[in-house]
């Protein structure tokens, strides 16, 4: 039997393979209660295969633990019934289901929620959530204490299988790391000291709780940070945990997520290493002989399969590769591991979380949305013809949704590949791992037997001599040049990144997206060589992006020796013989200054290549027109509003206005699904 499929025993638990979904916040709260959208997209994993799923990262227990990013409170008994609802929902799927609990400590933010002072071990600050806390009292401590039983017993009365007690980087785990603790009382110093709260919580959510259900708790097993906790430290602490019977099971992980680069390698975008703390989970299990989970960044079943068949974990973490493809284990258990969509690392659903978003996944547009879109696409009452014009991302999406219709689709595309702006987004270092979208995205198409024909500039003609039912228009969009004075002298980030145009020398990028493709532009420019200088009018290189993936791109740019400058925008280029004159502007005073360079290089983002549309529009039935509330609703949108129209018409993705991957393959999916 595949190792990942085997069934594992957690005391009285028999979980029915090795695969689950670890604690996180989807942001998916409604007051701070798990409610219908929650329990759903939890319920949607339990009903492709997982072994288990951890809800409620990061739950909050207590009034001086807010929520920073879309958390559950379970400091009250209201949560209890809401609770009640997913743990049925989930379990009558078959898998098992457990909450994790926390009080955040100074991992959070005083001007939220309640406004009550953040708490911690000592006075030091948090790079990454700022908040200078106080340092606790004894009265603190014993409050504390009193809420996690409490917590505790809340998810107990709501049916879950077991409880998993964060200490990694929250306010347990700022006790036990010396980056942070500097108490000189019984809570400080030694290793046993730091970790008396831990204990001590543990001792109480089991006396509320009672033997039978399980009790675990995530620990850091490296802060890999200098003067931070070892390895040798965290094996010590697991085994004083495994020696006083505190625990059921470790949860480990490494890394120090106090500030953005910290959070990167915790929950690793591309660019990062995969699946790096593996030995970390390991020595750790081997040292207590507790069950061990882990996640860090295990997006693929090789990986995965080789944690749990070499010992390192009983059970594996598959986390964000479930948001990509929450059906991952029942594709493994009918051999249809090829037909996984990938997780590649985009880093969109745990940015968007950081900057107060709901998570969703960069390619999966159901995840999350479960309510009114579907993961797996049911075949339609009638074959009907489907042109689909564009063959990137969304044009890809529109062809494969349309083709499990069991629609007959063609999918007309200019270049000689598809993929779209996929394969320009590939061309930096640090995002190459983007063309897994693409890939799949190809491989489904083929599968379900798209007619796809390259090099095919499609004008009206040639899609009206196909006789279509329905036209997807998604031809995408073009980078115009800056309307300024020489823009005629500048090259865009495509003429960079398609290999049009290969400068070197000095150059100048200017950045008016504040998006990704401006840092895979620098990354590829100074890979070629060049000497390059970021321009943005925004306060910040990389204004758009979260926490985890500027980070990776900006430390990539940054040992390159990229320099940045901020606040300026470009106003006028002008030659100087081979070489350019770009004058910039200060946008708060006003106040000019040049720059001679070899090149200047432009990112603006796209207008939309809409004259398709347009040349089609007229002999819609829709008009092309989309009910704008039937499209959110999961409803058809088309609105039929011309008797004498011939097809049905839709546009996506940039050909509308210029967005990104995730709006592109929205766009397809709630579009093309009632075709």
């Amino acid at each position: 039997m595949d190792p990942l499929l085997e069934p594992f025993q957690l005391r009285h638990l028999t979980i029915r393979n090795r695969i689950i979904s670890t604690a996180h916040a989807p942001n998916f709260v409604e007051d701070g209660h798990p409610r219908d959208r929650y329990r759903l997209y939890h319920e949607e994993k339990a009903k492709g295969g997982i072994g288990m799923t951890m809800i409620g990262g990061s739950t909050n227990i207590a009034p001086d633990s807010p929520s920073v990013f879309g958390q559950l409170y379970a400091g009250d008994d209201s949560i209890i019934p809401w609770f009640q609802n997913l743990t049925e929902g989930v379990k009558s799927h078959g898998a098992a289901v457990m909450c994790q609990i926390t009080h955040m400590g100074r991992r959070t933010a005083w001007d939220d929620g309640y406004w009550l002072p953040v708490i911690g071990p000592s006075g030091r600050r948090e790079r990454a959530h700022r908040a200078f806390p106080k340092a606790m009292e004894a009265e603190d401590i014993a409050r504390v204490i009193d809420d996690f039983a409490a917590a505790a017993r809340r998810c107990q009365e709501g049916g879950f299988d077991g409880i998993e007690i964060l200490s990694h980087s929250h306010l347990l785990g700022q006790f036990l790391s010396p980056l942070v603790n500097d108490r000189k009382d019984e809570y400080g110093g030694p290793l046993e000291n730091r970790l008396r709260l831990t204990v001590e919580v543990l001792r109480a959510v089991r006396a509320a709780v009672g033997p039978e259900i399980i009790v675990g708790l995530r620990l850091t097993g490296d802060e890999l940070s200098e003067g931070g906790l070892s390895a040798d430290d965290c094996v010590a602490a697991a085994r004083m945990l495994a020696e006083v019977g505190a625990v059921d099971f470790l949860n480990v992980l490494a890394g120090a997520p106090y500030d953005d680069l910290g959070l990167a390698g915790w929950v690793p975008p591309m660019g990062m290493p995969s699946a790096p703390h593996l030995p970390i989970a390991g020595r750790i299990r081997q040292a207590t002989g507790l069950p061990v989970f882990h996640a860090g960044g295990i997006a693929d079943i090789a990986t995965a399969r080789h944690a749990v068949a070499e010992g390192h974990v009983d059970l594996v973490g598959m986390t964000r590769a479930q948001m990509a493809d929450p059906h991952l284990v029942a594709k493994l258990m009918r051999g249809d591991d090829e037909r996984i969509r990938p997780c590649v690392g985009l880093g969109y659903c745990v940015d968007r979380v950081n900057q107060g978003k709901p998570a969703v996944c960069g390619h999966n547009a159901a995840t999350g949305r479960e309510a009114v879109l579907p993961h797996v696409i049911g075949k339609g009452e009638t074959r009907r013809k489907v042109v689909v014009v564009g063959g990137g991302p969304g044009g890809l999406e529109a062809a494969r949704v349309a083709a499990s219709r069991g629609h007959d689709v063609v999918l007309f595309e200019a270049a000689d590949r598809l993929g779209g702006q996929l394969l320009l987004a590939a061309e930096g270092r640090v995002r190459r791992q983007v063309l897994g979208i693409a890939d799949w995205l190809i491989a489904e198409v083929a599968r379900l037997g798209v007619d796809v024909r390259l090099n095919s500039y499609a004008e009206a003609e040639d899609v009206l001599a196909e006789a279509p039912e329905a036209v997807i228009v998604a031809t995408g969009g073009w980078p115009e040049g800056p309307a300024i004075p020489g823009g005629d002298l500048t090259v865009s980030s495509w003429d960079i990144l398609s290999g049009a145009a290969r400068p070197e020398g000095e150059v100048l990028l200017t950045d008016e997206a504040g998006d990704h493709p401006a840092a895979v532009t620098a990354d590829h420019l100074a890979e070629a060589g060049c000497a390059v200088e970021w321009v943005t009018p925004d306060r910040t290189p990389l204004h758009d992006l979260g926490p985890t993936t500027s980070a990776v791109a900006l430390r990539q740019l940054a040992r390159d020796g990229v320099r940045f400058t901020c606040l300026h925008e470009l106003i006028a280029v002008s030659a100087e013989g081979a070489r350019r004159r770009a004058t910039l502007r200060h946008v708060l005073t006003g106040k000019t200054e040049t720059r001679l360079v070899d090149h200047v290089v432009v990112e603006q983002g796209v207008v939309p290549n809409d004259a398709l549309f347009h040349a089609l529009k007229p002999e819609a039935s829709n008009l092309g027109q989309l009910d704008h509330a039937a499209l959110i609703a999961g409803r058809d949108p088309f609105v039929r509003c011309n008797p004498k129209g011939r097809y049905l018409l839709g546009r996506i993705g940039d050909a509308v206005a210029g967005r990104n991957i995730h709006a592109a393959v929205l766009d397809a999916l709630r579009t093309c699904k009632e075709i």
